[in-house]
């Protein structure tokens, strides 16, 4: 009873938040479907009556669960806000809750966005604009092509209006949970060189020399930008510090210079 009661508070919510493409924009989401992530294979992501610790636990998520619908989150991160925030000012936001709903409809409930993805097939292209068409290389072999799933998603997660990807709460998403601190401060020059991007991917994938060496995997980044043709190296490999020792990013390497230094 208490169950059915909770689901049609959520879904009753949902119904009222979710207006079509004027409240993506609002919340700046966008994407249609995400996944759960850093969630050991032994546990589960709890779905909470309200959005913080203090609310009852009322269902729970797959550590692999995908398709999800989100509804909203807060804190409300208006894209035109959030680009003018200092990294402090953003590193100081309270941790993000999302109310989301499962693929089959059967459940719901809001849990934390540091355990969210967007949930986007390898295969599928483009979906970041700045991406080109036919980007994403892969191999068949899936630690490497775990890899390239791990550069490709910050690269698109950087490209959406609300992405923060370097930003702590998310980072270890994407990179070794002990370089994490150090990543203050960047952000578009990791990816590109540079402050500012104007130009497009055309590849991202395994290093076509030596993909793999020693469980280290090494994913190139093609771009142009400004017209000029560029790229970044990204070392990757398995992550003991964190849970299920995920794919991570530990080393980037640019035109000159590399990152951590």
């Amino acid at each position: 009873m208490m169950r059915a009661l909770a689901m049609g508070v959520l879904l009753g919510f949902g119904l009222v938040c979710a207006t079509g493409s004027a409240q993506a924009e609002i919340d700046g989401h966008g994407p249609d479907a995400w996944r759960v992530v850093d969630v050991a294979a032994d546990d589960v992501l709890n779905m909470r009556m309200g959005p913080g610790t203090e609310y009852l636990v009322i269902d729970q998520l797959a550590p692999d669960a995908r398709g999800l619908e989100q509804i909203t989150c807060v804190p409300l991160l208006i894209p035109s806000v959030y680009h003018k925030l200092s990294e402090a000012q953003r590193a100081d936001l309270p941790q993000r809750w999302c109310l989301m709903r499962s693929a089959d409809l059967s459940r719901a409930g809001w849990v934390s966005a540091r355990f969210l993805m967007e949930d986007t097939p390898l295969d599928v292209r483009g979906t970041s604009g700045a991406f080109g068409p036919d980007v994403v290389e892969t191999t068949g072999d899936d630690m490497i092509d775990a890899a390239v799933q791990v550069v490709r998603d910050l690269y698109a997660a950087f490209d959406r209006p609300s992405g923060a990807p370097f930003a702590p709460g998310q980072a270890k998403s994407y990179f070794f949970a002990d370089i994490v601190p150090a990543l203050s401060g960047h952000g578009a020059d990791l990816l590109y060189d540079a402050q500012d991007f104007e130009g497009r991917i055309t590849r991202i994938g395994p290093d076509q020399a030596q993909p793999m060496l020693r469980g280290m995997i090494t994913v190139t980044v093609d771009f142009i930008n400004f017209g000029q043709p560029r790229q970044t190296v990204f070392r990757l490999r398995a992550d003991t510090a964190q849970a299920g020792a995920p794919v991570r990013i530990f080393s980037v390497e640019l035109d000159g210079w590399s990152f951590p230094r």
